[in-house]
């Protein structure tokens, strides 16, 4: 998909791609809804799982939700079990610039507060250095650029 020359610092972006093909199961089941003009939930129905069964955690724009119950003892006997109590892991690429504000977990629904952030704009002006003008010991004089356009040499 990013094969063309045009397309530059794209290779995480396709690693990103790849992870979200592998990642298809169906359980738990959530909705993703939008909050207001900036805010975004993620909500998961977890039921029956305790907030210590329940793990939340964001790396390399990835969001991830983990849940893991105890097993049950050995003194129950069950006539049919139709509840499942399975662990799973949940997750979810974030584009930049979004932020994870908060989990709660509410009668068995585990939400997930973010919200969009505004990036500043980055737009810059880079000087273009001529390399025939020679210098006074004959070689030619060079300006070297600071990529943060603080520091010209």
């Amino acid at each position: 998909m990013f094969d063309s020359p045009l397309f530059l610092g794209f290779e995480q972006f396709e690693r990103t791609l790849d992870r979200i093909k592998k990642t298809s199961d169906g359980y738990p089941p959530y909705n993703i809804e939008q909050i207001g003009e900036t805010g975004l939930r993620i909500t998961l129905a977890v039921a029956g799982f305790t907030m210590n069964d329940l793990d939340v955690e964001v790396e390399n724009n990835q969001l991830t939700i983990r849940g893991h119950q105890a097993e049950d003892d050995d003194t129950r006997l069950y006539l049919h079990r139709g509840i499942a109590a399975r662990q799973f892991q949940r997750s979810f690429i974030l584009a930049d610039g979004i932020e994870v504000d908060g989990a709660s977990l509410d009668n068995g629904l585990l939400h997930i507060d973010m919200k969009r952030v505004e990036p500043e704009s980055a737009a810059r002006k880079i000087a273009i250095k001529d390399q025939n003008v020679l210098g006074q010991n004959g070689h030619s004089s060079r300006k070297a650029i600071d990529v943060e356009g603080q520091n010209n040499k």
